[in-house]
């Protein structure tokens, strides 16, 4: 008997396609040129560009092969500036300092990276970008299964177009960001927990910590968590700290002061980085005031929210909303607000909602109102793509790069707020219909 395939699966995977083309050629054959365009003006635009995020981990982790060096040292900074922008900032520049680009991560980034410094960068990059979006694909399916969320093949064929045309996974695609291979690393912790391999969880928890502004309240929230249960969950705890105890030990064994050398580094990068979008999108002078503020006030909710699920079981819904919270927090209170790139955490929680939305908006007029600007605020980037591909042979030059080339992401600092509202809500929903004490006193992880 023939499979009969819903009509309405069908237009949505076609109108994917078509979405997913159109974004794409917008992000690399228009935006991308004139984002290199400016770069060129403003002297950085002699450099990698494809690549450019990645570059100072190939570098600094050939160095270290090849020569023994410092990652966080002054001449790998220079050589860093070279090879990214084709000179060393050597002249004083408040936008760019001498330190600018110096390589940020964790010293253990560069073993972990090791056998890509043995290829010439060409060829790393290329083969870097393969893996960066196979990652992102597969952590859609690792997410659906940790979440218990069950999508037919062409569904799961839309998600996965849709995510990786958006503007966020071009962004890191493009800079070969490590934050792409981060959500990759929790997803597949989390469908390790669900499947009750908590050591094997841990381990990969761990591995996160290659960004750990990305991961640090997820990773707080699974340490309160497995203290709830001791007995139970401690495999989770085993996992992460001998893992992590592990890639810190050999990181010292090689570079014996790469801990204070990357606290400097980190520190120094606050000072020209964007700020938290809590704060960046404020403004200077509010932002500069308020923002602190109201960075405090979002953790110690976070923080609040931590300890009241922590008996929450793996499976359950109230679990798969404070994972998904804690990482829409993250992405307004921890991450630059440039960081574009890292918003792939707001992944679950989109997901979550995308899945779930119904029994809630049936029932609440103010989630129907948020979930409708929310998705407006996210498709915005696919709908208007096409139309300022057709626009581009229309408008002048001046008017198409000054008011129309950036119109796809003009809402893109909007979306992680409307999704943090929306989980907020589910979790309110949740919380009110089920006892305090019914939901995750379950022994065992399920």
């Amino acid at each position: 008997m023939p499979v009969t395939i819903p009509r309405r699966q069908v237009v949505i995977l076609l109108l994917s396609v078509v979405c997913a083309a159109g974004m794409a050629y917008y992000h690399l054959w228009l935006f991308m040129p004139r984002a290199m365009e400016v770069r060129s003006a403003q002297g950085f635009g002699n450099g990698y560009s494809f690549g450019a995020d990645f570059y100072p981990v190939w570098l600094t982790s050939r160095e270290a092969l090849l020569y023994h060096r410092d990652p966080y040292s002054p001449e790998m900074t220079r050589q860093i500036q070279i090879g990214l922008f084709g000179r060393a900032l050597d002249t004083p520049n408040p936008a760019a300092p001498q330190d600018y680009r110096a390589f940020a991560y964790p010293a253990f980034v560069d073993l972990l990276f090791l056998p890509l410094a043995l290829l010439p960068f060409s060829l790393a990059r290329a083969g870097l970008g393969v893996i960066l979006a196979w990652a992102t694909a597969v952590s859609i399916v690792l997410w659906l299964r940790a979440f218990r969320l069950r999508v037919g093949a062409f569904v799961l064929a839309s998600l996965v177009l849709l995510t990786l045309s958006s503007y966020v996974v071009l962004e890191g695609l493009f800079a070969e960001q490590a934050g792409l291979l981060v959500g990759l690393l929790l997803a597949a912790s989390l469908a390790a927990l669900i499947d009750g391999r908590l050591f094997l969880s841990g381990s990969l928890l761990a591995l996160t910590l290659i960004k750990p502004q990305i991961t640090a309240l997820v990773v707080v929230y699974f340490l309160l968590w497995s203290a709830a249960q001791w007995r139970v969950r401690r495999p989770l705890v085993s996992g992460f700290l001998i893992v992590a105890v592990l890639l810190g030990v050999s990181s010292l064994l090689v570079w014996p002061h790469w801990i204070p050398e990357w606290l400097r580094v980190v520190f120094g990068y606050r000072q020209y980085s964007t700020p938290p979008l809590v704060s960046y999108l404020l403004g200077n002078q509010m932002g500069s005031r308020l923002g602190p503020f109201l960075i405090a006030v979002f953790l110690v909710g976070a923080m609040a929210l931590a300890w009241r699920t922590r008996e929450a079981a793996a499976a359950s819904t109230k679990f798969a909303l404070t994972i998904s919270l804690l990482l829409a927090v993250t992405t307004v209170t921890l991450l630059p607000g440039h960081a574009v790139y890292d918003h792939i955490v707001l992944l679950p929680g989109v997901l979550l909602i995308a899945l779930s939305w119904r029994s809630v908006a049936a029932s609440s007029h103010l989630f129907r109102v948020l979930l409708g600007a929310t998705a407006l605020a996210l498709f915005w980037q696919w709908i208007l793509a096409p139309v300022v591909i057709a626009m581009r042979v229309i408008v002048s030059p001046d008017l198409f790069i000054s008011t129309v080339l950036t119109l796809p992401i003009r809402t893109a600092g909007s979306i992680p707020f409307g999704v943090l509202a929306l989980l907020g809500l589910m979790m309110w929903r949740v919380r009110k219909q089920l006892p305090a004490a019914a939901d995750g006193r379950e022994s065992g992880t399920n």
